[in-house]
């Protein structure tokens, strides 16, 4: 699933024109504390934000990051709750001040990087959600992405009409928004047919 999670992840950004870098293509025998890294991204065209930039970030979001280190954490069943962050003190190792100071050198000296988590999902109540963001900024995390934007965002931006032969990924998002186009289609005739034969 870490594989699918963090293909996701590099088609989203890809999709809005950011320079994208894997940390490692390999696993280690001993896992370490950057390999929690997945990926390096830059902006060749960030635009300036007026204003403070938000802690769950949306697409419209994206065009003011300029360059950020990204940690995917694919655990789609999982909701983020602070129990959950308290109980999974891993999820942070990667802000860690001598992993993110090795980590950010990647950039050069042109700023500090944002360090961005890729969740599969906040809590709904207002009030779990809220201490789940305060944990979060609390470990040094600037900002969150959930799956669900990347992947609706992907679905949207998905053209049937062309041919994504190059990523499996976009390939399999335009053959399912044909068939559910052509079903949709298929169902609405089908309808029109039976109120026309009642009617008649």
């Amino acid at each position: 699933m870490s594989s699918v999670s963090e293909t996701i992840v590099r088609e989203y950004f890809e999709l809005h024109e950011f320079l994208v870098r894997q940390h490692r293509k390999y696993i280690a025998q001993t896992k370490r504390e950057e390999d929690d890294i997945d990926f390096f991204v830059l902006n060749p065209h960030p635009e300036k934000r007026e204003g403070e930039q938000p802690f769950v970030l949306n697409s419209v979001d994206l065009p003011f990051i300029e360059r950020a280190i990204v940690a995917v954490k694919g655990w789609h069943t999982e909701t983020f709750s602070s129990a959950r962050l308290a109980s999974t003190p891993e999820i942070f190792r990667f802000v860690g001040t001598k992993v993110f100071q090795q980590a950010a050198q990647v950039f050069g000296e042109n700023g500090s990087p944002l360090k961005i988590l890729v969740i599969p999902a906040l809590p709904q109540g207002e009030q779990a959600r809220a201490e789940s963001i305060a944990m979060l900024r609390s470990k040094g995390i600037d900002a969150v992405i959930p799956f669900r934007t990347m992947l609706a965002d992907l679905v949207g931006k998905i053209e049937v009409n062309r041919n994504y032969q190059k990523s499996d990924l976009l390939q399999m998002i335009r053959i399912l928004k044909t068939t559910t186009s052509s079903r949709s289609r298929s169902w609405n005739c089908s309808n029109q047919n039976a109120k026309s034969a009642k009617n008649y």
